[in-house]
């Protein structure tokens, strides 16, 4: 080791090394026993290497024959400590062969056949660039699959020309009993069904992630297992197309099983966590279903329609809709339970479960008739398309909100103030089947205990995001104390389910001492307006903070939450004239304003709305890419409410902004 410089290290210490530490501010830890192993071999076969190199002999053989020497008679140290680590079997063999390949085939006269090698020796590592003189990324495949047992492959797109090349070496691999696992994703429409299909013919095994906005699946990878232990991988930026097997300018990693067990040991444990992840769901081509699905999500791809809005479409769950509808469906069949509470996180798709869920229910023969409630009439509108499109009944469900009455009762559609002022002497409690509670925390209301009590359904479904209640009463009392189905905020984003969010805490210097506030009140709200509401320093500091942390406002869709209707206003005036397009839509806004102005932000005819808590539910705007809190509040549910409003996917957003 030369002269001992600043910057980090991470080598093991020696006697020597420890001398010439002295008088340096040096950073020291103890190695544990976990990493000891590791550590001390390392060192030992650096100390090898550089004693192997330096032995001599009058030629190249008697050389050798002293390094074999060198080898053995370490070898016979350590089993003379150790009988159980290294005994006479383990000397080098005089001979100084390598086994390459051992096999059961032969050639029609006679002679053993071995399958081709890759041109990377099984037991080292190399970087693939495809570069000239070297072994294209593609040719390295093929040479691999000869020899490989099994094969999982992880891929972002599959391409038909990219299965073209290699074909004839799939081909061979499955016929000899080879067994092979595919991972993909419909991600921007880029892979070919018929590429699929060929795999499939071919005898793979297939895996596909539906979501078509964005992708849990970026890798590109190859694990090829071999029974002999010399498995090896490539990670890189090759998805299966002709040019990133070929000719395009790639990197790819390839690693062996003798150098990196490790890698490999995480790659096969990640991979087989995939497997089982119900969001990659299994595609196998002789089945229509399987064929449809997967031709809607190429085809869909591109285009800025949803599949709810595309009524020729069926309706499917996503791997992670299956699993709350799959427990939904054990506790009713293995618990006898018919009352179940919902949670799931703003943005993955409550309306689109209950729906399916009814849609299972019905063709089952567990119920018909149907009560779906919710507070606003925005939200029933969102909900009985949904309902529509899933049943695929252009005229289900009629609705009971704003002076409109049904007239056959059967599928309901009602708000929470129009039942309040129905006479519940005059409605059976058994009259519906199936009864769904949306944005259930509001059911301590009396408005909906009332209703609660009174009915008796066969099955009631409770939808929420946010059950947690400022009161501290439990929500899940209606429930036997139970809570069916979980899917949490930070549950969601981890699964990629919503978007990541950069949140930032900006001091605006406002004291808020003289403001009144009261224990489950919070602040004096009046008050409060009074002090944002004209605060021009505060809008100037928004809108600094704004252009550091977005960029450029013109590109982006907000939404700012404010303490009143005139903290609102206020704030829209003042942005309008920084320069930046805004609206204030509130509890006064004509409802045909409020979905003009909702309008113009998607259309980025205006760039942020001011609100109240108009839009803490029942607003699907997936384009919000920057919430802004300008309030303060000591309520977790209209916290993450709020938070919600931008969390939903949408292409091209990457992540939402919260100042």
């Amino acid at each position: 080791m030369g002269d001992l410089v600043p910057g980090l290290y991470e080598q093991l210490v020696t006697d020597g090394l420890a001398r010439r530490l002295t008088g340096h501010p040096a950073q020291l830890r103890p190695f544990d026993q976990d990493e000891a192993p590791g550590l001390l071999a390392a060192h030992l076969a650096t100390l090898t290497r550089r004693a192997l190199r330096a032995l001599r002999g009058k030629d190249d053989a008697e050389k050798l024959a002293k390094q074999i020497e060198l080898i053995n008679r370490l070898t016979t140290v350590i089993g003379g400590v150790l009988p159980d680590a290294a005994e006479a079997d383990d000397l080098v063999a005089a001979s100084h062969e390598l086994l390459l390949a051992i096999t059961r085939t032969r050639t029609l006269s006679g002679e053993p056949a071995f399958p081709q090698r890759p041109e990377t020796p099984l037991a080292g590592s190399a970087l693939l660039v495809n570069g000239h003189g070297q072994p294209s990324i593609g040719h390295e495949l093929k040479r691999e699959l000869a020899s490989a047992d099994r094969v999982d492959l992880l891929c972002a797109f599959v391409r038909w020309y990219g299965v073209r090349i290699l074909d004839d070496e799939l081909a061979d691999f499955v016929r000899r009993g080879g067994q092979l696992r595919v991972i993909t994703t419909t991600y921007r429409g880029a892979t070919e069904r018929r590429a699929l299909d060929r795999l499939a013919e071919l005898g793979a095994t297939i895996k596909i992630s539906y979501e078509t906005k964005t992708t849990r699946l970026h890798a590109k990878a190859w694990l090829f297992h071999r029974e002999t232990g010399f498995s090896t991988a490539y990670v890189g930026s090759s998805n299966m197309s002709k040019s990133a097997l070929i000719d395009g300018l790639e990197w790819n990693v390839r690693m062996s099983a003798m150098e990196q067990s490790h890698l490999l040991d995480t790659f096969a444990a990640t991979f087989e966590e995939y497997w089982g992840d119900p969001a990659f769901e299994t595609y196998d081509p002789a089945t229509e279903d399987h064929r449809l699905r997967l031709d809607e999500a190429l085809g869909l791809e591109g285009s800025d329609q949803s599949p709810l809005a595309i009524a020729s479409l069926d309706v499917r769950p996503y791997g992670y809709q299956s699993e709350v509808l799959d427990d939904l469906a054990a506790e009713r069949q293995l618990h006898d339970r018919w009352r179940n509470l919902v949670v799931m996180a703003t943005g993955t798709g409550k309306t689109v479960v209950s729906a399916l869920d009814y849609r299972n229910l019905r063709e089952a023969g567990e119920v018909d008739s149907l009560l779906f409630v919710a507070h606003r009439e925005s939200i029933l509108l969102q909900s009985q398309a949904t309902f529509r499109q899933v049943l695929r009944e252009g005229a289900f469900g009629e609705m009971y909100v704003g002076g409109r009455k049904p007239e056959h009762h059967r599928h309901v559609f009602a708000s929470i103030q129009s039942l309040h002022r129905l006479d519940l002497e005059l409605l059976d409690p058994t009259t519906f089947d199936m009864v769904i509670v949306d944005e259930f925390h509001h059911a301590e209301a009396p408005t909906y205990t009332r209703l609660l009590n009174h009915l008796n359904p066969r099955v009631l479904l409770g939808l929420t995001a946010t059950p947690e209640r400022t009161d501290g009463q439990d929500l899940r009392h209606w429930f036997g104390g139970r809570t069916a189905v979980e899917l949490r905020l930070w549950e969601a984003i981890e699964r990629q389910l919503l978007v990541p969010f950069q949140y930032f805490g900006v001091h605006d210097g406002v004291d808020l001492s003289a403001v009144p506030w009261k224990r489950g009140q919070g602040y004096d709200l009046a008050r409060l307006s009074n002090v944002f509401t004209g605060n021009d320093a505060r809008v100037r500091l928004v809108v600094e903070t704004l252009r550091r942390k977005v960029g450029d406002v013109s590109r982006m869709r907000a939404i700012g939450f404010c303490v009143s209707i005139e903290h609102a206003e206020y704030m829209a005036e003042r942005f309008n004239e920084l320069g930046i397009p805004a609206l204030a839509i509130t509890s006064r806004t004509p409802r045909a304003r409020q979905n003009e102005g909702l309008q113009a932000l998607r259309s980025r005819q205006v760039n942020i709305v001011f609100s109240v808590d108009l839009f803490n539910e029942g607003v699907d705007i997936p384009s919000i890419d920057t919430v802004l809190f300008l309030r303060p509040t000591d309520s977790a549910t209209v916290f993450l409410q709020q938070l919600g409003r931008g969390l939903r996917l949408d292409r091209g957003k990457a992540c939402l902004t919260v100042l």
